[in-house]
């Protein structure tokens, strides 16, 4: 399969000059009618300025469809307007949040022409252009510093997301590995950030968008199988609507009731995560209730309608969820159960408010329009203070700072206790020591132990929701670093690193005096050169990390005999074996015609390897990842590490396909799931060995109450002879279900 043939290219742009100029002016048009209801005296101006402004500044440019550049910030400004909420500033910086990147226009223009406040969320929008820290990333960088500006002013975030569902819509005329880089950053940050911000419509296309061009095929299949039931679901939900449709107009309720289909990328993961076929996911659709009333009646009218439905219905109780008493920390409301419908099928009900509704759709900026001038600080500026305090820190690392952002702030919540009965809001997988950190810096430095629900439990025991916790303190503690291990609040890892990092910053100290000693007997000083080269060396990530290993005996610089010194210089005598060879050939290679093969005629110029990660085979869909040290690595688009990778340090891949080559076998592995019937394993290797002569490299069998579980690991030459093989396994009589599985390394 070539990869480099799949790229999903648009359909060519044609219009006239003539006709793209009335077709701005028709959009242009377009935005104004949809931001009117939030026009003041002079605010049209200052939009016809900006609108006038990008147009002159993107004049010349066309985006890789052939469209006019324009059509993007108009399209961004629209998003911001009609899907997020936005008002006439956020319009004005998203018709020029690129002009300052990408165009003549200095921040001093627009700051002449518009103000500081608009400067500002310009200025946080514009990337920036070059990174000092040779480990760090551009992506990531950039990432910090538009997530730094979250907590001073968080509409540019949302305008950043608004650019990046234009993007993600408009992905088809981009090439392939720049649609995989896009893709993963995509849902590595910003979908999690959507949900985040309470942009629940904008997080699910964004992932179903992602999804199409990470996975192509799986997203076709669920596509294609949604589209296949449509007119049966839709029959389904209205027989399960009517009864409660009669009830709800015999008390004189105003309300919406609907059903609406569940994401591509959501049944997906269902599909992988409970290893199950489309036909057997049973919530394919949620049942919407929306009531229209008065804001100090919500939640008893939402209560109501929870009763009313399940008189009818049988609720799942552990499938209940009351974000009406403690909404999540995006603002989101409602009242989600999952009953018992007709056909003896299983049915999520979501009841909400009409304001509910509209935070939910329309997250933050709906959120303050509700906001009542008297409330003690709410949970978005909660949030926000924490993400300050966490992520304050200057020395923290781009790469860790996005780590940390995502495993702080980016997942869901959870809701514990203090003795007294305040509540906590920390991010699911949380352990007692991220509680006793959220506390306080010092008593989490000094937590031994914790009792939850008063009874005696380790440091690394996972919280849940309603949890009620009492941290146990000794003067005697301090952190370690296993504890890095279990704690997942950006908080806690911060306090813990500096602690460390002051403590082995003074064992350095030790490593730095034997490095001088060492240096000083081979006629070489412990300059800055001398030190980066033994940095790059030994492959550690500072000079810090190379003297604290010194004087830990991890390393003992024996290899200094390696060196040359030149005056009192270090110099390399030699290309050391198994330095980075393929990351050269790459680089050259990738210099004359930008694309690798892999396993053809030139397969012997590239130093690559598979990754153990997720062991690709001939036909996967996969990219190359230049890794320092490891040279090429070849990963599977799908793989568990793919979105970190290409989100991290997209410029580092490299666009790959594959050449034909019947005479490499590659392992991989297939689970199989059955009844336990006489013969069916012979049936099995008979049909693998026997007819489609694939080598078997091992399998396990176990077998419980009827049911059996095989693992099978076998040779294949490319993934068509593997789905070849899927195929025919499940035809066997009494296969349940095959998938390929991912071997460990």
């Amino acid at each position: 399969m070539n990869l480099v043939d799949q790229d999903m290219m648009a359909a060519p742009y044609a219009l006239s000059e003539e006709d793209e100029k009335k077709e701005i002016v028709r959009r242009y048009r377009s935005l104004l009618r949809t931001l009117k209801p939030k026009l003041k005296t002079g605010d049209k101006r200052l939009v016809r300025t900006a609108f006038e402004m990008a147009v002159d500044a993107h004049k010349t440019m066309r985006r890789k469809s052939g469209e006019p550049y324009i059509f993007h910030p108009l399209a961004v400004a629209m998003i911001c307007v009609d899907e997020i909420g936005l008002g006439v500033r956020s319009t004005i910086c998203a018709l020029l949040h690129d002009t300052v990147e990408d165009t003549d226009i200095a921040l001093e223009d627009v700051q002449r022409e518009f103000g500081n406040e608009m400067a500002k969320i310009i200025d946080g929008l514009t990337k920036i252009a070059t990174v000092v820290d040779h480990n760090s990333s551009q992506q990531a960088e950039n990432f910090k510093k538009i997530l730094l500006t979250l907590t001073d002013d968080p509409r540019v975030i949302l305008i950043k997301l608004a650019d990046r569902l234009h993007n993600m819509r408009t992905l088809e005329s981009m090439k392939r590995e720049k649609q995989l880089k896009v893709a993963s950053e995509t849902i590595y940050v910003y979908a999690p950030l959507a949900h985040r911000m309470g942009l629940y419509n904008i997080k699910t296309e964004m992932e179903d968008l992602a999804m199409k061009y990470m996975e192509p095929d799986q997203y076709k299949e669920v596509s294609q199988k949604l589209a296949e039931t449509k007119r049966e679901r839709t029959r389904y939900i209205n027989e399960f609507i009517k009864p409660v449709r009669e009830k709800l107009d015999g008390i004189g309720f105003q309300y919406e009731i609907y059903g609406r289909p569940k994401s591509i990328h959501s049944i997906w993961n269902k599909m992988k995560k409970k290893n199950v076929a489309f036909e057997e996911v049973y919530d394919l659709f949620a049942i919407r209730v929306i009531i229209d009333t008065a804001q100090e009646n919500e939640k008893e009218s939402c209560w109501k309608v929870y009763s009313i439905i399940t008189d009818m219905y049988n609720p799942s109780p552990e499938r209940m969820r009351d974000w009406l008493s403690n909404p999540k920390s995006n603002g989101y409301e409602a009242l989600h159960t999952t009953v018992m419908g007709p056909q003896g099928k299983w049915v999520e009900i979501q009841i909400r408010s009409k304001r509910m509704n509209e935070i939910a759709e329309k997250g933050l900026a709906a959120h303050w329009k509700y906001k009542e001038g008297g409330d003690a600080e709410d949970r978005f500026d909660k949030w926000f203070s924490q993400i300050r305090e966490a992520l304050g820190g200057e020395d923290i690392s781009s790469i860790d700072f996005l780590q940390d952002f995502k495993t702080s702030f980016l997942a869901e919540e959870i809701y514990v206790y203090t003795p007294k009965g305040d509540v906590k809001m920390l991010p699911v997988n949380s352990s007692a020591l991220d509680f006793a950190f959220a506390i306080h810096s010092a008593i989490g430095s000094k937590c031994i132990g914790a009792k939850v629900n008063h009874k005696l439990v380790p440091l690394s025991h996972q919280l849940r929701s309603g949890d009620q916790i009492e941290i146990i303190t000794s003067n005697k503690q301090k952190p370690n670093e296993d504890w890095l291990g279990f704690v997942v609040t950006a908080k806690a890892r911060n306090v813990i690193k500096d602690v460390l990092r002051d403590e082995k910053r003074n064992i350095a100290e030790d490593g730095k005096y034997t490095a001088e000693k060492k240096l000083h007997n081979i006629g070489a000083k412990l300059s800055l050169h001398n030190i980066d080269l033994l940095v790059d060396f030994y492959k550690v990530q500072s000079s810090l990390d190379l003297f604290y290993r010194i004087a830990t005996k991890q390393i003992d610089l024996k290899e200094l005999k390696e060196f040359d010194v030149k005056g009192d210089k270090l110099e390399l005598k030699k290309i050391r074996k198994g330095e980075v060879a393929g990351e050269t050939a790459v680089k050259q290679d990738s210099k004359k015609d930008t694309e690798l093969v892999i396993f053809g005629e030139r397969s012997d110029r590239i130093v690559y390897t598979l990754a153990n990660c997720c062991k690709p085979i001939p036909g996967d869909d996969v990219f190359g990842f230049v890794s320092s040290g490891k040279g090429l690595i070849i990963h599977r688009t799908n793989c568990p590490n793919a979105t970190q990778l290409l989100s991290s340090y997209g410029h580092r891949v490299v666009k790959t396909k594959w050449a034909k080559n019947k005479e490499i076998s590659f392992l991989t592995g297939l689970k199989i799931t059955g009844l336990d019937d006489v013969g069916v394993i012979h049936k099995i290797t008979n049909l693998i060995s026997g007819e489609l002569k694939i080598n078997i490299n091992a399998i396990t069998v176990e077998a419980k109450e009827g049911i059996f579980e095989g693992n099978i690991r076998l040779f294949v030459h490319d993934k068509e002879e593997l789905d070849e093989l899927i195929s025919e396994l499940k035809l066997l009589p009494g296969i349940q279900d095959v998938s390929r599985y991912d071997l460990e390394s």
